[in-house]
């Protein structure tokens, strides 16, 4: 199934955990950063009809919804199978809902993080539960019943019981589908480079340990199968039928073109990308970095994310180490992480590539 990607690194506010290339930026370079991507859209070659297409940022919901149907409108093979629209909660009205639908979108991703208000609070998040609640039933209203909500394991002051909290608050709204992510620490966020510098802005030095968030991560696990939303890929939860088919065809290594800054793109061959901030994206929208894929190393470290695993591989010493340590087992016909694998799996993926 091949897709379309298209990257709005443009926020209202960048969060304090946030790594991505998006941030706050000019009204001025928004404007321009539109008519290029418009324009690499327009340009673009189709070497097939897109059956799902993913609007990420950033935060492409602020955009007007005759901007962001003009560049819907560059795509061909509407309507989609699914067309996923990122959304940050919080000036969500019935209007834009329904100009969205009208546009192709069927599916929504609200980047959540957390229902705790001292957790929101600290992270840079303007929203409560009850605007997510409200906006939410406005999405259902409009005929977009298939949306995504979003989880941090390990904010800032985060426990077990407000770990608790946004878990019912799942289970309360009836989501489809999850996503629970544990907190990346690197130097791409505030965050990240705060705690790496131990210090205590942004709330660094009340982030639970490695062994909390991997019992708050468990914790969801559970509680999620418990409710019919089981765990489909490391980071992702559904319901039957409502699994992201786009972000499956990325660990089925199925084919997709990226438009926008730091967009990737795969053609079941070649891996390329586009220059990765706004700005040198406005200035030069050219290919960068085209490599040959590797089939055999991303297997393992694609494919190993999701649940059903892959198709067992001849019994190397590097696969038998990792089921005698408990990270990999397998039935004969497919290989897949254990629980523990799970939580290790960067350890896993690291040896495969």
């Amino acid at each position: 199934m091949a897709g379309v990607y298209i990257s709005y690194p443009f926020c209202a506010q960048k969060c304090t955990y946030c790594n991505f290339a998006s941030d706050v930026l000019p009204r001025e370079l928004e404007a321009k950063y539109v008519d290029v991507l418009k324009a690499e859209l327009h340009a673009a070659q189709w070497p097939w009809k897109p059956e799902t297409m993913y609007f990420g940022g950033g935060t492409p919901s602020q955009m007007e919804p005759e901007a962001l149907r003009a560049l819907l409108s560059e795509i061909p093979g509407s309507p989609w199978v699914e067309a996923t629209l990122e959304v940050a909660p919080g000036g969500l009205t019935s209007a834009k809902a329904e100009a969205w639908r009208s546009a192709g979108i069927n599916r929504v991703s609200l980047g959540v993080q957390s229902f705790a208000p001292r957790e929101l609070a600290r992270t840079g998040r303007k929203h409560t539960a009850e605007i997510v609640e409200r906006e939410i039933a406005i999405l259902r209203t409009s005929g977009i019943d298939n949306f995504n909500l979003d989880l941090i394991a390990g904010l800032p002051g985060q426990t077990a019981e407000t770990w608790k909290l946004s878990l019912d608050w799942v289970e309360r709204l009836d989501a489809p589908h999850v996503s629970v992510y544990m907190l990346e620490v690197d130097e791409d966020s505030r965050l990240g480079a705060e705690i790496l510098a131990f210090g205590k802005r942004y709330g660094a030095s009340d982030v639970p340990s490695d062994d909390q968030i991997a019992d708050f991560y468990q914790t969801a696990v559970d509680r999620l199968a418990r409710a019919g939303i089981a765990r489909y890929e490391i980071s992702n939860f559904a319901r039957p039928g409502f699994e992201s088919r786009h972000n499956l065809k990325y660990w089925k290594r199925e084919p997709y073109l990226g438009f926008g800054a730091d967009a990737h793109s795969f053609d079941g061959q070649w891996r390329w990308r586009n220059p990765e901030n706004a700005w040198d994206y406005v200035q030069r929208p050219e290919i960068l970095d085209r490599t040959a894929a590797d089939p055999v190393g991303e297997r393992f470290f694609l494919g190993l994310r999701l649940d059903e695993g892959i198709d067992a591989p001849p019994f190397t010493e590097t696969v038998a180490q990792f089921c005698r340590d408990g990270l990999l087992e397998t039935d004969g016909r497919r290989l897949r992480l254990t629980n523990r694998g799970v939580l290790l799996s960067n350890e896993v993926f690291a040896a495969f590539v």
